[in-house]
C-alpha cells in the first residue's frame, strides 16, 4: 500500500473552521474504506508522523486528508481490478467521486476551466471599458456584472481546489450572486430602468432593493437556517429560468425590430447554457481520474460567456448610433 505520504499538522481551530461535516455516500460505508483509514492512521499518523510535501501543506492536506485520499483509490482500484466497470461500479466518497488529484488540488480540470471562465470575464471587462463610452449609463452595471462573474470563478477555483465547509459555502454564495446579478441587469437593460426618468428611477430603486433582500434571505437561511442543497439549487435554477426567459424574449422583439443577426445572440448563448447544463445530469465517474461533468459543464460556459460581452459591447454601440442619429 501507498500510505507514507501523510502528516498531521493542523491545530485545533483551523480543523474546526475548514472541517465541517462530510456528505455521506455509499464509498464512505464500504468495510474495505474503514479498514483502509484505520490501518493507515496507525500506521501514519502517529508522532513520528510521515512527512507531507510542502505543495500539499499550503493547501491544507493533512494526515487524515492524506490517508483518506490514498484509501478511496486503492479501493476503488482494487474493486475495478476485480471486476469491470459495468459489473463494479465507481462509488463516490464524500459526495465526490475519487479524483486524483494533481499538484494538491482535488478536482484539477474544474480548477482550470473555472480560470478560463475567471479570464473570459476579465478579458470582457477590459473590452467594455475600451469599446464603451463612460457616458453610457449601462457601462456600470455591464462592468459591475465582470466583477460578479470573476469573483464567482475565484471561489470556484478555491473550493474546486479544496473542499472544506468554508470554501463550499463561498462557492455557493458567489455562485448564487453572480445569477441574481445577471437577473437584477436583465431587468435593468430590457427596460431600461437606467434612463434617468421619474418612473423608471422609482421602478429601479425598488428593484436593486428587491434583489439585496432576496440575497440576503438567501444567505441567511442557508447560513442560520439549514444548509440545503435541494433549495439552493431550486433557487439558482428559478432566477436562472426567469433570466433565460426575459433574454429570449428580448432576443425575439429586438429581432423583430432591427433584423439583424446580432439581436438574436441572446438567445443563441441561452441555447447555450442549456446544452452544456447537460452535462450536470450525466454526472458520470472522471475519465482518468480527473475529467468528469462537471468539469466539463464549467469548460462549456467559457465560450458563451466571450460571446455576451461581444452582445453588450455590440448592443451598446447600436445604441449610441441610434442616439446620435436622434
Amino acid at each position: 500500500m501507498r500510505m507514507r505520504n501523510v502528516s498531521a499538522w493542523r491545530t485545533a481551530a483551523l480543523l474546526v473552521l475548514l472541517a465541517g461535516t462530510a456528505h455521506a455516500s455509499l464509498g464512505d460505508r464500504l468495510p474495505e474504506f474503514k479498514d483502509c483509514l484505520k490501518v493507515c492512521r496507525e500506521a501514519n499518523c502517529g508522532e513520528d508522523a510521515t512527512p507531507i510535501p510542502l505543495h500539499r501543506r499550503l493547501l491544507l492536506w493533512d494526515c487524515p486528508a492524506e490517508c483518506d485520499y490514498s484509501c478511496q483509490h486503492i479501493v476503488t482500484d482494487k474493486r475495478l481490478a476485480r471486476d469491470p466497470p459495468y459489473m463494479q461500479p465507481v462509488y463516490q466518497f464524500h459526495g465526490k467521486w475519487p479524483f486524483y488529484r494533481f499538484l494538491g488540488m482535488q478536482e484539477p480540470f474544474s480548477v482550470i476551466f473555472s480560470l478560463f471562465n475567471y479570464l473570459a470575464h476579465s478579458w470582457g471587462m477590459a473590452q467594455i471599458r475600451e469599446k464603451i463610452p463612460p457616458s453610457f449609463a449601462l457601462r456600470k452595471y455591464y462592468i459591475a456584472f465582470g466583477y460578479f462573474g470573476m469573483a464567482s470563478w475565484t471561489f470556484s477555483m478555491i473550493f474546486h481546489t479544496r473542499d472544506y465547509n468554508l470554501t463550499e459555502k463561498l462557492d455557493y454564495f458567489a455562485a448564487g450572486a453572480q445569477v441574481l446579478y445577471g437577473m437584477y441587469m436583465a431587468a435593468i437593460r430590457i427596460f431600461r430602468l437606467d434612463r434617468r426618468e421619474p418612473i423608471r428611477q422609482s421602478v429601479l430603486r425598488v428593484w436593486t432593493t428587491t434583489c439585496i433582500i432576496l440575497y440576503t434571505l438567501h444567505v441567511a437561511y442557508l447560513t442560520f437556517w439549514k444548509w440545503d442543497y435541494t433549495y439552493n439549487m431550486a433557487a439558482n435554477v428559478a432566477v436562472g429560468v426567469v433570466q433565460n426567459l426575459l433574454w429570449s424574449g428580448f432576443s425575439f422583439t429586438q429581432y423583430r425590430k432591427v433584423g439583424r443577426t446580432w439581436a438574436m445572440w441572446p438567445g443563441f448563448i441561452v441555447a447555450w447554457i442549456l446544452v452544456a447544463m447537460s452535462m450536470e445530469l450525466l454526472d458520470f465517474p472522471p475519465w482518468k481520474g480527473m475529467l468528469d461533468a462537471h468539469s466539463l459543464w464549467h469548460l462549456g460556459t467559457v465560450v458563451p460567456t466571450i460571446w455576451w460581452y461581444n452582445f453588450l459591447i455590440k448592443d451598446a454601440q447600436e445604441g449610441l448610433a441610434g442616439s446620435r442619429k436622434d
